[in-house]
């Protein structure tokens, strides 16, 4: 058996980390769990470190300095499982609870693939996905488990994963690609990562017989242009800044100039006609000069 060690990161969502902790106690195949506290002020670092075991397995923690967001968390968390001897390393964030056999669902594709994750659906409705997926070779979406199902070739969505909740990653392409880009803070991190495995020629997908539950994150992007496309508008102005400058800086790395303007023609066409505002436009416009200088340290105005 592969050696196989959980990482998990989070900040401030003790209620959530604790049932998670204890459901990965619960779960077959662990060596380790490792949960990376992002400088959480509810009590997360006091609760882990009177903790050394999760069921029979044992449960290590660090707490960091100061909230490096969802990319440092797992830039940190990622090198600790490896340093540690992992295998493969089972990432996520703190508020999906793994179904009991997730794990071994997706370990039954060990020798197929090198990055690769279950389903995420809504804890309160499990028939639908948490996050829809775009099926490779064209443009249908689906939102539902069934119709996903119905599309995998052997249990699996070839070609797409939804990092990083529940995904496993192999030593061997940590060691190929490195580390996430943690200077991105929240925001397009996990994207990257994808992007840059799949550029590295590693073997991608979903398994859909395995499952994450998840809380509702409600309808992903605001219809734009007469409804023929939908833009990512967050009323949080730290997530908006870190959409915008994360968005562009991939777009142009992976896709090209053309596609990264496009996204800023997208920006201004949504701040200005679909929903009006300067003060969005001004930040995003910030945000995505920032990332085209390689400034990652913009966002630090929005923290609270």
């Amino acid at each position: 058996m592969p050696r196989i060690i959980a990482v998990v990161v989070t900040f401030n969502r003790l209620g959530l980390l604790e049932k998670l902790v204890e459901r990965l106690g619960e779960i077959d195949g662990l060596g380790e769990v490792l949960v990376v506290d992002n400088a959480s002020s509810d009590g997360t670092g006091d609760w882990l470190d009177a903790r050394g075991h999760t069921g029979e397995i044992p449960l290590r923690s660090r707490t960091l300095s100061t909230n490096r967001g969802g990319a440092g968390g797992f830039h940190d968390g990622l090198a600790w499982a490896i340093d540690r001897e992992a295998d493969l390393v089972w990432l996520m964030d703190d508020d999906g609870l793994p179904d009991h056999d997730c794990l071994d669902r997706l370990l039954e594709e060990t020798d197929n693939l090198d990055f690769w994750g279950p389903l995420v659906v809504d804890e309160a409705d499990p028939g639908r996905l948490v996050f829809p997926i775009r099926l490779p070779g064209g443009a249908r979406v689906v939102h539902a488990v069934e119709d996903v199902r119905k599309a995998a070739s052997h249990d699996r969505i070839d070609g797409i994963v939804i990092p990083f909740n529940g995904v496993l990653v192999t030593k061997e392409l940590v060691d190929l690609i490195g580390l996430p880009r943690e200077e991105f803070f929240i925001w397009g991190d996990d994207h990257e990562y994808r992007l840059r495995a799949e550029e590295a020629g590693a073997r991608v997908a979903t398994v859909v017989t395995a499952t994450v539950r998840h809380p509702s994150v409600g309808n992903l992007g605001t219809p734009m242009m007469f409804g023929r496309t939908t833009y990512n508008d967050s009323p949080s102005d730290l997530k908006h800044y870190c959409m915008a400058r994360n968005n562009l800086v991939n777009l142009r790395d992976y896709r090209g100039p053309l596609h990264a303007a496009a996204f800023v023609v997208k920006t201004a066409w949504f701040y200005t006609f679909t929903r009006p505002s300067l003060g969005r436009l001004r930040l995003s416009l910030r945000a995505m000069r920032a990332g085209i200088a390689g400034d990652f340290d913009g966002h630090r105005r929005y923290l609270s």
